[in-house]
């Protein structure tokens, strides 16, 4: 008989209740019951509450109408042996050889490790195989590849790159002293910066609840505006008392920007956490705004040190261990959870969604917004680096570039450094070679020849510069060679044969700086008539050098005890 809506929704509710109790040869005999007891238009009327085919129903009422049939199946089945398609590995033989062929010729990695993978689609699979001629889906692809020990699976970042052989001894240094300092009542923090956001209406990673046919709408690239604003943040994570301190900037990621983040931390929450608190232990990686070869990073922190009176120690991770920094899985993570599926609009948004970010473990966050300014490129002068290095800085026996202190009190400066003597060579050697050379008046021909030799000076640093100089270069130092006695030296080498490795132990200097300022005297003496003397005897020794002048009268004068450091021997041309 036909039954009302009414009828069919009480078979459907009835249905619902029995259904996980059924297997699935019950539950379509007990389907067939009730299509028998309904009668005519039973079968469509069961069908439709319960939601499955009217066959499935047929089927039942038959089985029901004659138990015998139920009798024959086996136990624990539900339907009768060789129902079903049959499987296209058992129909089709040699499939599952020719799939392990093609995923063999399409797989990457190491053949001899079992780190492999295959570069083929389900469908590329399937197409091969029909051209192979073997048809099946990809769904048998797939099936067929699971049974094989293969699976869908990404990426694990678990491979270490390069690593310093003394990683692990400076992470067991980090924990003991972050122990100590604990222990001590000290403040220890943890510093990084977050990776920087672009503001607007960008896609974020993750979801949230919303309602059904109404997402965050964002924009369909990621492309970064021109004239968009950034945001820096930098963390502090406090790791003793479990709270997170970040300050948003919208200018550079420097060095000046993070010790700031951590004079607003120690202002607004460090000092009162800590009021008796003698020093500061900073962890943080090897790179970026806090890196430990930053020049800044060291000035701006003893500019911290001067205004709280602390001992500022840091301890720097390994390059490449970064990840290994609390702060990175004690308040970042947490952080981008705070920000997942929600575009950062406004500098505000950022602040706000920082400050929101809780965990069950008692974290709770302050963030504050950083508007200063922190251009990059400043250069700290030579002077201040030399008195960091000298007066503030201490160093650890371990790792010292790694490992350093801020001394809450300068040391004393050292005493003031003897006045150097006079510079450059004695005027009696000068003299004494000048005089070898045959010079009668050297004032008088050193006069004649300073100005060609200062503008052949100046035309070749102009062609090394490839313009004009930009701006006055200053005072150069002390003169290694003076004029007088590069004449003197170069007319000496020329006339007497006095070897440049004699020159420059007599002169105190090198003997390339001897060679090379007479190569560039040489055309300007060669006009007054002073010009290599082919045949001349070479002279090496100081030996031969005194025997040659007392010769001709001349007295050469003991060198310096100084020189001869940095000669070349005396026997090299």
């Amino acid at each position: 008989m036909v039954i009302g809506g009414a009828d069919e929704a009480a078979l459907a509710a009835k249905f619902a209740v029995m259904r996980p109790f059924l297997d699935e040869r019950g539950w379509r005999v007990y389907l067939g019951t009730e299509a028998n007891a309904l009668g005519y238009g039973g079968i469509a009327s069961v069908a439709r509450a319960a939601g499955v085919s009217e066959t499935t129903v047929a089927a039942g009422a038959a089985q029901a109408a004659d138990p015998g049939a139920l009798a024959v199946m086996p136990p624990g089945r539900s339907r009768r042996p060789g129902a079903g398609r049959p499987a296209a590995e058992d129909t089709q033989p040699g499939l599952t050889t020719a799939l392990r062929d093609l995923l063999e010729a399409g797989r990457r990695g190491d053949p001899m490790s079992a780190l492999t993978w295959s570069t083929l689609s389900l469908r590329d699979i399937a197409g091969q195989l029909a051209l192979l001629g073997f048809g099946c889906s990809k769904d048998t692809v797939a099936r067929l590849m699971r049974a094989d020990g293969w699976s869908l699976q990404g990426m694990a970042k678990v491979l270490e790159g390069k690593q310093h052989g003394d990683r692990d001894p400076q992470f067991g240094n980090i924990n003991a002293e972050i122990a100590r300092a604990i222990a001590e009542g000290q403040p220890v923090i943890s510093t990084d910066g977050k990776k920087k956001e672009q503001l607007g209406a960008y896609g974020r990673d993750g979801i949230t609840w919303q309602r059904a046919g109404e997402p965050v709408k964002a924009l369909s690239h990621d492309f970064p505006d021109r004239d968009g604003v950034t945001i820096c943040p930098y963390g502090i994570y406090d790791i003793a008392a479990n709270r997170g301190f970040v300050s948003v900037g919208t200018s550079g990621d420097t060095a000046a920007f993070a010790v700031n983040a951590i004079r607003l931390w120690w202002q607004r929450e460090g000092q009162s956490r800590y009021p008796d608190a003698t020093r500061l232990l900073i962890a943080c990686d090897a790179g970026g705004a806090n890196d430990w070869r930053s020049h800044l990073w060291k000035d701006q922190l003893d500019r911290l040190r001067e205004e709280t009176g602390l001992r500022i120690e840091v301890m720097h991770f390994p390059p490449g261990t970064s990840k290994w920094n609390k702060i990175e899985h004690r308040l970042f993570c947490h952080i981008t959870r705070t920000w997942r599926a929600r575009p950062l609009m406004t500098v505000g948004d950022a602040v706000a969604g920082i400050a929101a970010t809780v965990t069950s473990e008692g974290l709770k966050c302050t963030a504050v917004r950083d508007d200063g300014c922190y251009p990059k490129g400043i250069k700290v002068p030579a002077s201040r680096v030399k008195y960091l290095q000298g007066r503030v800085i201490d160093r650890a026996a371990f790792h010292g570039e790694w490992n350093y202190a801020f001394l809450p009190r300068p040391r004393p400066a050292p005493d003031p450094e003897p006045e150097a003597g006079p510079a450059g060579p004695r005027p009696a050697m000068t003299a004494a070679l000048a005089a070898l050379a045959g010079i009668p008046d050297l004032p008088a021909l050193l006069a004649a020849v300073t100005v060609p030799l200062e503008a052949a000076r100046e035309q070749r640093l102009h062609l090394g510069r490839g313009g004009a100089r930009r701006k006055h270069s200053g005072p150069q130092g002390r003169l290694l060679i003076p004029p007088d006695a590069v004449v003197a030296a170069t007319a000496a080498h020329h006339v007497a044969g006095v070897s440049y490795p004699l020159l420059a132990r007599l002169l105190d200097a090198g003997a390339s700086t001897i060679s090379e300022v007479a190569r560039q005297a040489t055309p300007v003496l060669a006009r007054h008539g002073i010009t290599p003397r082919p045949g001349r005897a070479q002279i090496r020794t100081l030996a031969q050098l005194t025997n040659h002048a007392a010769a001709h009268a001349i007295t050469i004068p003991p060198p310096s005890a100084t020189v001869g450091n940095r000669d070349t021997p005396e026997t090299a041309n």
